[in-house]
């Protein structure tokens, strides 16, 4: 039997020092903006339910991965639409939900 892919938290720290556990959904990279790219959403979230998806950049380690303290958030309108276009690719795409 195949083992499920571990899941990848995250921890979140607000302007008020409020933590939340966030899943990972995918990260990629992008040649255009020399970036990579991480989209998350919040831990215990039910399956059929909406949620707010967040969307980061960040320098990857060695590994690939980001580390604490290393996510900026998006602020160009161009590259906010590129990564709504990714999303959305990855969303139409019912391979991504299957177990």
């Amino acid at each position: 039997m195949a083992e499920e892919p571990k899941e990848q938290l995250i921890t979140l720290v607000d302007e008020q020092g409020n933590e939340q556990l966030f899943n990972v959904l995918f990260t990629f990279d992008s040649d255009d903006y020399k970036k990579s790219y991480i989209l998350l959403y919040p831990e215990g979230t039910e399956e059929d339910e909406e949620v707010d998806i967040q969307a980061f950049s960040f320098n990857p380690n060695e590994d690939g991965e980001a580390t604490e303290g290393e996510l900026e958030p998006i602020e160009d309108d161009e590259e906010w639409a590129m990564v709504e276009e990714v999303l959305n690719t990855f969303l139409a795409d019912d391979n991504n939900f299957e177990a």
